[in-house]
């Protein structure tokens, strides 16, 4: 702490000294001990609000993918149209809807069943009298019965009430009887008339009118007869030429999970064409979404990685916090697509026994890799290597030695076809057993797998060879589970399948659960084995038969076909930047939306699938969950924060008592030094007294 200096002026001019000042600077001193706690508060406040800057980010990212991977969201979402709009109109499509076309015909449409009382001259005259009412054969007939209820009213039957005799009351107790049948008074130069619609359409919505008594009192003319102009009647149509009924004609599922409205019966021999598809539109747009609001995040958070306008460094500048979540986004983008998984086990220690056997749909592609010829060492190379040399190939390989004629070889072209030695001895043996200038040979790799090598005839740029590989190995790969202790588990599974030549990546993923255990939430975790095809669309589509065995519990391993073939957002047309940023390829997805759209869905959509672990991602690193990232960040600044306001409160009370004080003491010693000159002017007489000097004559 500095000192301050008192500037008492002339000690004897009893002028004192500036109180309010004094203390004003020496309270002044004593708070510069706040001031690397304020400078830290500050600190964490600008933190705070680049914090909550990224988690509304992070948040518009987390709404984005809830769209994509909600099993009702817009990928569920239907497109429809009808070729004549005049005959078939579609009203809805639901997530169940399948894009397919249809063919549809109107026979007839469906009818009401409606009826009438005979009018009468005023709707104010009074009636009397009853009917029973009844819809359809297996409706419950209810009789309406004009006047009040007696004591024991009889079983279905409705009363219209004391003095409630005309034909609104009539209806009114018809409306309420819950018969099925709305009723109304109809008003027209000729009178008023009591009429019927059947709350049911079609057939089963016919009306029965029986015991008949209704009469006017007023205008006497006998019993008001009723009238049926309308029978209700089924909607006949065909679709897809099977022939079907509805009682409405608003039709609803007759194709799965699709409305529409029927208008007009169809011209003669004419189809309708209804056809439904996927809503392609809205996921392009939201899809456009995630990758501007992903690169919004990614720009705000490299923005924290430098320098503001003044050139002072970014909140989060060299924060842990802000690599953490840069990583967990790097990883989330970059994360492949599991094919499948086995079957979790809650120890993934456990022992296990047994194989499993993986084949690739479109086969494991054996490429080609070599190394052009020099002036003494001749053109080599050799294709990419499979674990039995036995398997079963297919496709065709293209060899071009230096700037000679492309010659193709086609498995099934030797004597002994479809093996890595059917395929050397066809090469050799081309054009007519003279060969094409190559030498094909089987080899065997250090770690037990086969190649096929090929080694050019000549040396130098005329011996360079070019070589184009469409062979696959289409054979089922069995990997067996290591037998060592220790290595018969699922990461010595992985292991396993990883080491060979299978075209997958094996993975093993823990998670932690939670089960309610005689009302005890008990804390554990769950291990399974993710299968991730080395290939990229239908062609890497996995075929796996596991028949693996827990041993510890006994518990056999199926596997669990995710059924999407995309491992990776650049099939979507999606990829990554250097500057971690995305681009989106429009056409791509448009063509993969209009080609393999169930992919799709499942891309985003299915157990364990890339949407579902990014959102996980997203969850685990904004601040919508307690337990997310920023959400901890904040949590901890927040703490701080409170320690550090507390701190500089305490000093501040401890400063006011001083500064009360200060005042005090000062003020008194200001007192005395203004009465300085008084007491020195009577030290000065009692001295002239005593002594006989008299200061003042100068003597």
């Amino acid at each position: 702490m500095g000192t301050v200096g008192l500037s008492f002026g002339s000690p004897t001019s009893g002028a004192g000294f500036d109180v309010s000042s004094t203390v004003a600077s020496i309270v002044g001193n004593l708070q510069n001990v706040e001031t690397p706690w304020k400078t830290q508060l500050t600190s964490l406040q600008s933190q705070d609000t680049a914090i909550s800057s990224l988690g509304t980010l992070f948040s518009s990212l987390s709404n984005d993918m809830s769209s994509l991977t909600d099993l009702e969201g817009i990928l569920s979402e239907k497109t429809g149209s009808s070729s004549d709009t005049n005959v078939l109109s579609l009203t809805a499509a639901n997530s169940t809807a399948i894009a397919g076309t249809h063919t549809v015909e109107v026979t007839s449409l469906a009818t009401t069943s409606s009826g009438y009382l005979a009018a009468i001259p005023a709707a104010s005259d009074s009636l009397s009298g009853s009917f029973t009412l009844q819809v359809g054969t297996g409706g419950t007939a209810q009789t309406i019965v004009i006047g009040a209820a007696p004591s024991s009213p009889a079983a279905n039957t409705i009363y219209t009430g004391s003095g409630v005799d005309t034909l609104a009351g009539l209806a009114a107790a018809i409306n309420s009887s819950g018969v099925g049948i709305n009723a109304s008074v109809l008003t027209d130069s000729s009178g008023s008339q009591l009429s019927l619609v059947s709350g049911t359409s079609g057939a089963l919505g016919n009306i029965t009118v029986s015991a008949n008594s209704i009469s006017d009192t007023t205008t006497p003319s006998g019993t008001l007869a009723y009238s049926s102009p309308v029978s209700g009647l089924d909607a006949h149509l065909t679709v897809d030429g099977d022939p079907l009924t509805s009682a409405s004609n608003t039709v609803a599922n007759l194709i799965p999970g699709v409305t529409f409205q029927l208008l007009a019966p169809s011209s003669t021999g004419e189809q309708v064409q209804v056809v439904i598809g996927n809503d392609n539109t809205d996921v392009e747009s939201t899809v456009n979404q995630f990758v501007t609001n992903y690169n919004s995040l990614i720009s705000a958070m490299n923005t924290q990685e430098g320098n503001d306008a003044s050139g002072n460094a970014e909140p989060l500048f060299g924060s842990p916090t802000l690599s953490l979540l840069q990583q967990q986004l790097m990883n989330g983008v970059n994360t492949q697509n599991p094919n499948g998984y086995l079957d979790a086990i809650s120890n993934s220690s456990d022992a296990l026994s047994g194989s499993i056997n993986i084949k690739l749909a479109g086969g494991l592609s054996l490429g080609y890799s070599g190394t052009a010829g020099t002036v003494t060492q001749a053109s080599a190379g050799i294709l990419n290597p499979i674990d039995n040399a036995a398997d079963t190939l297919a496709g065709s390989i293209s060899i071009q030695v230096g700037t000679g004629a492309v010659q193709t070889v086609n498995m099934g072209d030797s004597s002994t076809p479809y093996t890595l030695a059917g395929l050397a001895s066809a090469i050799d043996n081309a054009n007519d057993g003279a060969g094409i200038g190559v030498n094909a040979a089987v080899v065997q790799n250090s770690d037990g797998s086969s190649s096929l090598s090929l080694t050019s005839g000549n040396t130098g740029s005329a011996g360079t060879l070019t070589v184009t590989s469409s062979i696959v190995d289409t054979s089922t790969q069995t990997i067996q589970v290591p037998t060592t202790a220790g290595n018969n588990t699922l990461a010595g599974l992985a292991s396993a399948i990883n080491s060979s030549h299978s075209g997958v990546t094996a993975n093993v993923v823990t998670t932690a659960t939670q089960s309610l255990v005689n009302n005890v939430m008990t804390n554990g975790e769950k291990s399974q084995l993710v299968l991730v095809s080395d290939t990229e669309g239908s062609s890497g589509a996995l075929t796996v038969n596991p028949s693996i065995t827990d041993t510890t519990t006994n518990k056999s391993l199926n596997y669990n076909n995710n059924e999407s073939d995309i491992n990776s957002l650049t099939t979507l047309g999606i990829s990554v930047n250097n500057d971690g940023s995305l681009t989106l390829d429009t056409t791509s997805l448009d063509s993969l939306l209009n080609s393999n759209y169930s992919s799709v869905v499942g891309f985003f959509q299915n157990v364990d699938s890339w949407g579902q672990t990014f959102s996980n991602i997203l969850t685990d690193s904004g601040t919508t969950a307690g337990t997310g990232i920023l959400a901890l960040a904040s949590s901890s600044n927040s703490n701080i924060e409170s320690t550090l306001n507390a701190d500089i409160s305490k000093e501040n009370a401890v400063i006011s008592a001083q500064q009360v004080s200060l005042t005090a003491e000062l003020n008194s010693a200001n007192e005395i030094m203004q009465q300085l000159p008084s007491q020195l002017d009577g030290v000065n007489e009692l001295y002239s007294a005593i002594t006989g000097y008299n200061q003042s004559s100068g003597g």
